[in-house]
């Protein structure tokens, strides 16, 4: 932001004018003597001079001065002072300034209107550069922001839009600092802040995510039939393994399926009588 202070010219003038009336009255009146009076006129006009040149430069700023309109020097912050009449000071602000970028509509790549909207975040490096080179560096960088996210926006797809937000703000980032280094300008940072998307492609994206959701679900369940199965060969094939495993198996499935036991008949048939139906019908097969 520039600050310019008023004409130093005209400040040099609205002094000396009234200087001029009391002198000429008191010339006139005989009160004080010509030599007396040039001597306090050019008193009055040091003192004038001197203290109507001091300037305060704040911390965040820095003093341009130009010396008949050409520039001479950068005043640090602190007390300065400056000639009237030949010398003006225009302050310029270092802080970082936030400008705001509008909502820019834009088609992607991929035909897909789509609203965006930023905020640039930059600081002025080069007081001189800022004052000299640029009329107005803060809309200067705004619209050239701008124009950048316009033409990166315009060269991507929608998926990259979404999912790399962080990598497309360094690109404009990237464009917009090289532009602004003549003026003095230094951009710190860009966040792409909001992606408005159609009402149609909100739904047609909120389907692919249900559908997604689904084909997850139906893998994980099919995963764990699977791991299941695989468990229950191991068990079986371990009770097989230990002679009346099975039986006892079997006894504690009856009696976890069996809400009252007092209406319940069972048959137990040995597992003796089951081995030699087995040991049969291997024989048959031979």
């Amino acid at each position: 932001m520039q600050n310019r202070s008023t004409n130093p010219v005209a400040s040099l003038i609205s002094l000396l004018v009234p200087v001029g009336i009391i002198a000429y009255f008191l010339s006139k009146t005989g009160v004080v003597s010509g030599t007396s009076l040039f001597l306090w006129i050019v008193l009055i006009l040091a003192g004038i001079l001197i203290v109507g040149g001091l300037r305060i430069i704040d911390q965040y700023d820095r003093g341009v001065i130009l010396t008949l309109g050409k520039y001479t020097s950068t005043r640090e912050p602190g007390l300065t002072w400056i000639m009237m009449g030949f010398q003006r000071m225009i302050k310029i602000d270092l802080r970082i300034t936030t400008t705001d970028i509008p909502q820019q509509e834009v088609i992607t790549k991929d035909n897909v209107p789509v609203g965006i909207n930023a905020v640039v975040y930059f600081k002025v490096e080069n007081a001189q550069l800022a004052l000299l080179n640029i009329k107005d560096y803060t809309l200067a960088v705004s619209q050239y922001a701008q124009a950048a996210l316009r033409d990166v926006i315009g060269g991507i797809e929608l998926d990259p839009l979404l999912s790399e937000r962080e990598k497309i703000a360094e690109e404009i980032q990237k464009i917009v600092a090289g532009a602004t280094q003549s003026w003095g300008v230094s951009v710190t940072d860009i966040k792409i802040q909001d992606i408005e998307l159609p009402a149609d492609m909100k739904r047609v994206m909120a389907k692919q995510a249900e559908s997604e959701r689904e084909r997850r679900a139906v893998i994980i369940r099919a995963e764990g039939e699977f791991e299941a199965s695989k468990k229950l060969a191991q068990a079986a094939e371990a009770l097989s393994a230990v002679s009346g495993g099975l039986s006892m198996r079997t006894l504690q499935t009856i009696e976890k399926i069996n809400p009252d036991p007092s209406k319940t008949v069972i048959f137990a048939l040995p597992v003796e009588v089951l081995e030699g139906i087995r040991a049969i019908g291997k024989g048959l097969n031979h």
